[in-house]
C-alpha cells in the first residue's frame, strides 16, 4: 500500500459549489475510484488559502494503468468537467499533474 497526498488551489468562489458535488458523489465516480485500488480517500480544504489537500492509499500493483482507467471512464470525466473549473493547478506542480503530488516526510501507525 502507498500513501499519497496531492494539492491543489481552488477558486473561492467555487467552495460551495465544490463542497455541494462532493456531499454527493456519483456512484459509478465512487465505484471506478474503488476499482482502480485506491481507499482511504479524503480531501481536505484549507481557508483563507484556498487549498484542497487530497490523501489516499492505494492498494494496486499498476499505479499508472489504474489511473489511466480512472481517466478514460466516460462518467469520470463527466466528473471532472464539473469539478473541474472550482480548481486552480498550481504552477509549481510537475509535468502532466493536475493535482500537485506531495512527498511523504512522516507517518506513524
Amino acid at each position: 500500500m502507498q500513501r499519497m497526498g496531492w494539492v491543489i488551489g481552488i477558486d473561492p468562489q467555487h467552495i460551495a459549489e465544490y463542497k455541494q458535488l462532493h456531499a454527493a458523489v456519483w456512484p459509478a465516480v465512487l465505484q471506478r475510484i474503488r476499482q482502480s485500488q485506491l481507499r482511504n480517500y479524503s480531501i481536505f480544504l484549507r481557508e483563507p488559502e484556498n487549498l484542497l489537500f487530497g490523501y489516499w492509499e492505494y492498494h494496486g500493483q499498476d499505479f499508472d494503468a489504474d489511473m489511466a482507467a480512472i481517466a478514460a471512464d466516460a462518467e469520470t470525466q463527466r466528473w471532472w468537467a464539473l469539478c473541474g473549473p472550482c480548481q486552480r493547478p498550481l504552477e509549481t506542480r510537475g509535468p502532466g499533474e493536475h493535482w500537485a503530488a506531495m512527498e511523504s516526510v512522516f507517518h506513524i501507525d
